[in-house]
C-alpha cells in the first residue's frame, strides 16, 4: 500500500472510531461546560479487539513508506500563493523543498545557474536578492530583455562581463545537488511574479570586499548577507 493509499486509510479508521465513540456517547451541559457521559456498558476487551481490528491495515501500510512520509502527514501545509494569488517569496528552507518540483525551461535554467553560482554561499533572503537584480535588468532597456541574454552579457570578455562566473575561464560544475534544486524554485517562484521588495529596483550588486567604481555613482538601495546592492540611475 503506497503513501496516499495510507493516508486514506487511516483517514477512514479515524472517522470509524470517531462516529463509534460518538454513538456511545451523549452530551449535557453543565452552565458553559459540556460533560460528556456513556450510554453504554463496559464490555471486557472490547475496545482492545476494536483497535486491533482497526489499526491491522494500517501498521501494515506504514511499514512500507519512509519516516518523512510519516512525518508529513501531520506537517502543515502552506501555499506558495499570497492573497492576490501571486507567487510569494518563501525563506523557509523546508517550506521551498515542500514545492512541487518546478517546471523549467532554458529561462528558468539560466536564472538557476546564475544563483548557484553567484550567491549559493549567501542566505535565502540574498538569493531572492540575486533574483531581483536580474530580473530587474530585464525590464531595465539598458539590458537585454530575457533572463539568459543578461546573464551572459559579454560572456566573451575575460573578467568585463556582467556575472563573473560566465567569464573568469573557470569550468562551472554544480556539485551540490541540494542546494541547486532549492534555487531552482526560488528562480520559478520570482519567474512566476513573485515581488521584487528586498532591493528596491536595484540592478547592481557586488560583494562587500570588493570595490567597483560605479558604486561610488549609483545609490546603494540595500546590503543582504555579504552583497551590497545598487540601482542604476540611467
Amino acid at each position: 500500500m503506497g503513501f496516499k493509499q495510507a493516508c486514506a486509510a487511516i483517514a477512514a479508521s479515524l472517522l470509524f472510531m470517531s462516529n463509534a465513540a460518538l454513538a456511545e456517547t451523549s452530551s449535557i451541559y453543565d452552565g458553559d461546560y459540556p460533560v460528556v457521559m456513556s450510554s453504554s456498558q463496559p464490555q471486557a476487551g472490547s475496545m482492545e479487539l476494536r483497535l486491533s481490528s482497526l489499526m491491522f491495515d494500517e501498521r501494515a501500510a506504514l511499514r512500507g513508506i519512509s519516516p518523512s512520509q510519516v512525518a508529513r502527514l501531520g506537517a502543515p501545509v502552506r501555499s506558495p500563493f499570497g492573497r492576490n494569488g501571486a507567487p510569494r517569496q518563501i525563506y523557509n528552507e523546508a517550506q521551498l523543498m515542500s514545492l512541487p518540483r518546478p517546471r523549467s525551461n532554458a529561462q528558468h535554467r539560466c536564472l538557476t545557474e546564475a544563483l548557484y553560482f553567484e550567491a549559493r554561499g549567501e542566505p535565502i533572503r540574498g538569493q531572492y536578492a540575486v533574483a531581483e537584480v536580474i530580473l530587474n535588468r530585464v525590464d531595465n532597456d539598458n539590458y537585454p530583455d530575457n533572463i539568459c541574454d543578461v546573464v551572459y552579457q559579454n560572456a566573451h570578455r575575460h573578467l568585463a562581463c556582467q556575472f563573473t562566473y560566465a567569464c573568469d575561464g573557470i569550468p562551472e560544475n554544480v556539485t551540490d545537488r541540494a542546494i541547486w534544486d532549492r534555487l531552482s524554485r526560488i528562480a520559478r517562484l520570482m519567474m512566476d511574479g513573485a515581488p521584487r521588495t528586498l532591493t528596491s529596483g536595484a540592478t547592481h550588486y557586488h560583494a562587500d570586499y570588493v570595490h567597483p567604481d560605479w558604486a561610488r555613482v549609483y545609490p546603494r538601495t540595500a546590503t543582504i548577507g555579504q552583497h551590497l546592492f545598487y540601482r542604476q540611475q540611467y
